[in-house]
């Protein structure tokens, strides 16, 4: 199926490794030039190289999200570089600090950092025949898992500010969704260490997932570029679950 992707300009933030990296490999796959962020300077410029090579413009940063007034600047000069920002991708998060570093983490990284790039994108996305905003959340903002924190409330914040935007920008022609990983298995990511270090939990939870297994970064990407195609122009305000039915609840 073609998307209808081809020449969309999209910005990505954390999008040198895991699900961000995935949702920026993707949309470059169907045509899309792509602009990321990430702390370190060194995976930005290889990520950035591995981009260009799939014959698309990448433009790139290294950025600490936590800082708004550097956020706001990369999102500005992703705009320049690309030419425009159709699609934005907020991925980045704080992790799962624990005590009161961790909420505030969390609020920074995850609720300000999402509300920065689309204050700083707007002047570009009403601009836009095919403006998209994606807001990553988690399963654990739905559920209780493993214990009351920061990281589950901030990303239950994302999903109501999400959804709200998506009320406020739709006059303007701009969706808002949002996308609820459940536990996702990436080399060298969380689950892959859980899987080495604390095993009887991974295999707690991967018994609770009725399919059987863990999903790929690509899964999520994959739906990501689904949602932010004009093939599903009708649709926003809406949180995708991709869980392999991890979550209970019934989705209505």
């Amino acid at each position: 199926m073609d998307l209808k992707l081809k020449g969309n300009k999209a910005v990505i933030t954390g999008g040198t490794k895991g699900i961000g990296r995935a949702i920026a490999n993707t949309l470059a796959d169907e045509g899309v030039d792509v602009a990321i962020c990430a702390r370190n300077e060194a995976e930005v410029k290889d990520a950035v190289g591995a981009l260009q090579n799939k014959g698309v413009k990448a433009f790139g940063k290294s950025v600490d999200v936590g800082n708004g007034d550097a956020l706001k600047a990369f999102i500005a000069e992703a705009a320049t570089s690309l030419g425009g920002i159709d699609i934005l991708v907020s991925n980045v998060s704080g992790g799962n600090a624990p005590g009161e570093q961790g909420w505030r983490n969390n609020f920074e990284f995850d609720v300000l950092g999402t509300v920065r790039c689309v204050e700083a994108a707007m002047p570009s996305l009403e601009k836009s025949k095919n403006a998209n905003v994606v807001v990553i959340s988690t399963t654990a903002a739905l559920e209780k898992f493993i214990a009351a924190g920061a990281y589950n409330a901030m990303k239950a914040a994302l999903l109501n500010y999400s959804g709200a935007l998506s009320q406020d920008l739709a006059p303007k022609g701009i969706r808002v969704n949002a996308v609820s990983p459940g536990p996702i298995f990436i080399e060298g990511g969380a689950w892959d260490y859980i899987k080495k270090n604390m095993t009887p939990f991974y295999e707690q939870t991967l018994a609770q997932i009725p399919l059987g297994r863990m999903g790929s970064a690509d899964e999520v990407a994959a739906t990501v570029a689904m949602l932010v195609s004009p093939r599903c122009g009708f649709t926003t305000g809406t949180n995708v679950v991709v869980d392999g039915g991890l979550t209970k609840r019934i989705q209505y």
